[in-house]
């Protein structure tokens, strides 16, 4: 069985140590990706100095380059955002807009780094925008180069126009710890198939179209 890594990177607007509901979410993902028999770490972005910019180093203390080194070290990448007016959290678009760089990094074959590689979405919020927020991001990370897993993301939205954040909402709602479990097992298994089985260069002929039998 391959032996399967993964990256979560929290996009709370909120530096440590201040309390982060992403930052459950993402751990609670974390836990049920152990249970797959991934090991995982967590990243808070802002506690690092992520520059803004499209290229994957922007210089002068950036703090992006590690990060992507632990990115294309790890087979599954999960986005935990909060949301804010209905959309991603500005450092959720702001590692997006990094992402976007790997449009110019390929391998020998000319295969895209993050090919082969899993995205999943982690999402808290106390209004509406669950699924317009996971949308955005998994079509996001889509267009870079990953695949996102059948059930790729969890989320938990509180009442509109209360207050009550997923960091203090107990107990947790079973709803979100199953899809929780299933994005958890669901990217890790679709990792482990990638891992055996690469997607194919961009100039390969599928195996499925004989030569001597063309589709009409």
């Amino acid at each position: 069985m391959a032996s399967i890594r993964a990256l979560i990177l929290n996009c709370t607007l909120k530096r440590s140590p201040a309390p982060s509901s992403s930052e459950v979410l993402g751990r609670e993902v974390l836990d049920a990706l152990g249970e797959q028999g991934v090991e995982s770490e967590l990243i808070r972005i802002v506690d690092h100095d992520v520059r803004f910019g499209v290229s994957t180093d922007e210089g002068d203390g950036d703090g992006w380059p590690a990060i992507r080194a632990k990115l294309l070290a790890a087979q599954i990448l999960i986005i935990a955002t909060p949301i804010w007016l209905g959309q991603p959290s500005a450092v959720c678009k702001m590692v997006l807009e990094r992402l976007d760089a790997e449009l110019s990094e390929t391998d020998a074959q000319g295969r895209l780094l993050t090919y082969g590689k899993v995205a999943g979405v982690a999402v808290v919020g106390n209004e509406d925008g669950a699924h317009h927020t996971v949308g955005q991001v998994q079509q996001a990370l889509n267009e870079v180069g990953f695949t996102c897993a059948a059930a790729g993301a969890s989320y938990w939205v509180g009442e509109a126009l209360h207050t009550l954040d997923y960091i203090d909402a107990g107990p947790k709602p079973d709803t979100t710890g199953r899809t929780t479990k299933a994005l958890a097992l669901n990217s890790a298994h679709l990792a482990r198939l990638l891992a055996d089985q690469p997607y194919p260069p961009p100039e390969a002929k599928s195996a499925a179209v004989s030569p001597s039998r063309k589709p009409s």
